[in-house]
């Protein structure tokens, strides 16, 4: 895959790409929640320069997990989307990524194993640099500053230097990917992931928690399956599934000159791909369909997922779908819904609705994070309640509607923080300030979106016997 057109022996592909589109074709729409840069030619020199780097992930990686996604759009998985608000520069490290990929394991066994389905697993990782803020500015103490909006733009320091976009920062952000991917892809295809380490997955201190308990009955219940699998002939080592898993990378494309730098042709479809992750988002603050973060997503081939807030209307979500996935493609998009506990009921059934009436494929996850952010003592937190209950009510209005649950989009790490409320260590806003640690929003700690996995579990099981039971009826 590059950045050119010639196919094989001499040939040259013709590319293929929505009408009217190019790699570029966003510079020429209205665009939001973009940093402004004092100095535009160093930034088209960063730029440049991105553009004759390797790709971060290749077309046939991306294709896979649509296809994935296209088995969950027809009610045959569940996918798991999780990882760091904000990725940083100062905290990546192997400790790190291990800490984050054993978590998102122990979750993922949780629900593949209570719940009996596929789970297709993709973090927000090796990528998720960049965010978007409610206002350009903030002001501390009287003085007022741009806002921080991620490593890949500014640095988080309140000083004004630190706060000037700085174009390098784009290098910076790509080489943190490309080390964090080669760190993921040995751990995932190189015995990490093998589930005769089930037991060797378990975090120090969700060990002694009252997570961790249930998790070990667990991880008994398959060591014993893997035991009997190994006496008939069905081991790691003849059978790949066992000890390799598919991991795939997603982020929000906010930062477009990044994206459009990494944005390559195919050379066997002629198709272009986004190479910066294998998925990308659009924000709900960014997701107007005659601006330039749409017009961007519409030509590239990568799933891609839109986030439906409050705000979004029934007319203007499927206008949205038909512009991003025009052959209504199963496992093209998935709707990230992020509307919070108490208002989820008064917006998600209407927007289930108009997806089914008009018969789209879609993947439905929830976003039960951004919606439930409230300050407690000085500190951005989500209560861990208001967590389960957003994900209780999706579940709840899908089996009433009679359509399917088919995600979980969340923020969490493999850390110990204190960051959201609650949970089975019943943290409070007493608690927050010991490791309050993240650079931008709340996430789960690796107990809480452990016990999250254990409810997603049951409620997975559920929704997928229903599912069977209408295919059959």
């Amino acid at each position: 895959m590059s950045g050119e057109r010639p196919g094989g022996q001499g040939q040259v592909i013709e590319m293929s790409s929505a009408k009217n589109w190019t790699p570029g074709s966003w510079r020429h729409k209205p665009i939001l929640q973009v940093p402004e840069y004092p100095d535009e030619a160093k930034l088209a020199e960063a730029e440049a320069a991105l553009a004759t780097y390797p790709p971060l992930v290749f077309a046939g990686e991306a294709r896979r997990l649509k296809k994935a996604l296209g088995e969950v759009a027809e009610g045959r998985g569940f996918l798991l989307q999780g990882g760091d608000c904000a990725e940083s520069f100062a905290e990546h490290g192997a400790d790190t990524i291990r800490d984050f990929f054993r978590a998102f394991l122990q979750m993922a066994v949780v629900l593949t194993f209570g719940a009996q389905q596929p789970v297709v697993k993709v973090g927000r990782i090796a990528g998720q640099f960049a965010k978007p803020r409610s206002s350009s500015n903030e002001t501390i103490n009287g003085v007022t500053l741009p806002s921080y909006r991620g490593d890949i733009i500014n640095g988080i320091d309140f000083t004004e230097e630190a706060r000037i976009p700085d174009p390098q920062r784009q290098l910076m952000a790509y080489r943190q990917s490309a080390a964090t991917l080669n760190l993921l892809r040995a751990f995932s295809m190189g015995g990490y992931a093998n589930l005769e380490n089930v037991h060797q997955w378990m975090l120090g201190f969700v060990k002694d928690s009252p997570q961790g308990e249930r998790y070990q009955k667990l991880a008994d219940r398959l060591s014993e399956t893997m035991s009997f699998m190994r006496a008939i002939g069905i081991r790691a080592e003849n059978n790949h599934a066992l000890s390799e898993t598919d991991f795939f990378t997603s982020h929000e494309a906010l930062l477009l000159g990044y994206e459009e730098a990494l944005t390559r042709v195919d050379s066997t479809s002629g198709d272009w791909y986004a190479t910066s992750g294998h998925m990308i988002w659009i924000g709900d603050r960014t997701r107007q369909a005659d601006h330039a973060h749409i017009e961007y997503a519409r030509g590239i081939k990568n799933p891609l997922g839109l986030k439906c807030g409050p705000s979004l209307a029934e007319d203007d979500l499927l206008r949205l779908i038909d512009t991003v996935n025009p052959e209504n493609e199963a496992g093209r998009l998935t709707l990230i819904c992020r509307f919070g506990h108490d208002k989820v009921a008064d917006h998600l059934p209407r927007l289930i609705r108009a997806v089914e009436r008009e018969g789209r494929k879609v993947v439905w996850s929830c976003d039960p994070m951004h919606g439930n952010t409230i300050t407690l003592n000085s500190y951005k937190t989500r209560p861990f309640e208001r967590i389960l209950s957003e994900v209780e009510s999706f579940f709840q209005i899908h089996r009433a509607e009679g359509s399917y649950p088919g995600g979980i989009h969340i923020e969490m790490t493999g850390k110990d923080v204190t960051e959201c409320t609650g949970g089975a260590w019943a943290l409070t806003g007493d608690d927050l300030h010991d490791r309050y640690h993240t650079h931008c929003d709340p996430r789960l700690n690796a107990d809480q979106a452990l016990e999250l996995a254990f409810l997603l579990a049951e409620r997975m099981k559920t929704a997928y016997e229903e599912k069977k039971l209408a295919i059959n009826e």
